[in-house]
């Protein structure tokens, strides 16, 4: 256990109210593979980066001494095993010659990293004492100034939605995430929502968090981790965009449209070219650029074009 991380500290006071300047987080799960991007992240945010005095990095037990050499006066290493259940256990997949991890339990479905990510992102919420959290992913790299007091006002967080943008007669990811985020949740109806609540660099209402939490559980009659964990086609945020909109009805939140990192969701590598023109046509409002890593676009090359911008 991280002695400078104290689980617990906010599960014992859980009321819904948030100070008029609240305090903000930023938040990254993360694995060994995203390493050097994770480093590069976090020296731009700490160059660009305010309003948010604290970075929590949440990773798998076996990372955590390679992540320890990120951490700083500001920034924490979190082991998943102080947050998640102890009955979920990782393990190395032989079928991927222990190169992954599955994380296995006979109350989920075997889960990959992926989903686990997801439920780390959920489950620090109890763990923190900050009123708003600020996700963001480790393949992004912040490229402009940016203050996290852009998700706070008048008390209430900003929920990152586009309204109506979803073919809700599709059978696509999306229609499955939002399926099951519904039925965890409770909502009878609508079955799906066409509204879509998934990007990075986003902030959640940590007490929200908690309440969503408690409903999943008065739900299903499980723990929250099980209740998502069965399903294994789940979003984290599709299931707190539609516990926002749908089951308090908007409360302590307002919306915005507004993508502050622009992301590279597939294709192939960037190119030195490419990658000065995906920088160079962010919009006024986009303050970092993201490059998903499986896309295979060197670190290197990213650190070399920041250099000569």
């Amino acid at each position: 256990m991280n002695p400078r991380f104290v689980p617990d500290l906010a599960a014992e006071n859980d009321f819904d109210v948030m100070p008029s300047i609240p305090e903000a987080a930023m938040v990254t799960a993360t694995y060994a593979p995203d390493f050097e991007r994770c480093r590069l992240l976090c020296e731009t945010m700490d160059r660009y980066v305010t309003g948010a005095p604290r970075h929590y990095l949440l990773v798998e037990h076996g990372d955590v001494a390679l992540f320890r050499q990120l951490e700083t006066a500001r920034r924490i290493v979190i082991d998943e095993r102080d947050l998640l259940p102890s009955w979920l256990h990782a393990f190395r997949d032989p079928t991927s010659l222990f190169r992954r991890r599955i994380w296995l339990s006979t109350r989920t479905a075997p889960l990959r990293g992926w989903h686990v990510q997801q439920l780390r992102r959920i489950a620090i919420a109890a763990h923190v004492p900050e009123d708003v959290l600020v996700y963001c992913d480790s393949d992004v790299v912040f490229v402009r100034p940016f203050d996290c007091g852009v998700f706070s006002r008048d008390g209430k967080v900003r929920l990152f939605r586009h309204a109506n943008v979803n073919d809700t007669s599709l059978d696509s990811d999306q229609m499955a995430w939002s399926r099951n985020a519904g039925r965890v949740l409770g909502i009878a109806s609508p079955e799906v929502t066409a509204h879509e609540y998934i990007t990075t660099l986003i902030a959640w209402r940590r007490r929200t968090v908690l309440g969503m939490c408690r409903r999943m559980e008065d739900v299903s009659g499980e723990h929250w981790v099980a209740a998502l964990g069965k399903r294994r086609r789940f979003s984290e945020c599709m299931t707190y965009g539609r516990y926002v909109d749908e089951v308090l009805g908007g409360a302590g939140h307002f919306h915005g449209t507004e993508e502050f990192c622009r992301v590279r969701w597939w294709g192939e590598p960037m190119t030195d070219d490419e990658l000065r023109a995906f920088i160079a046509e962010l919009t006024p409002e986009q303050v970092a650029i993201g490059m998903q890593s499986f896309i295979g676009t060197d670190i290197l090359r990213v650190r070399r074009i920041l250099a000569s911008i």
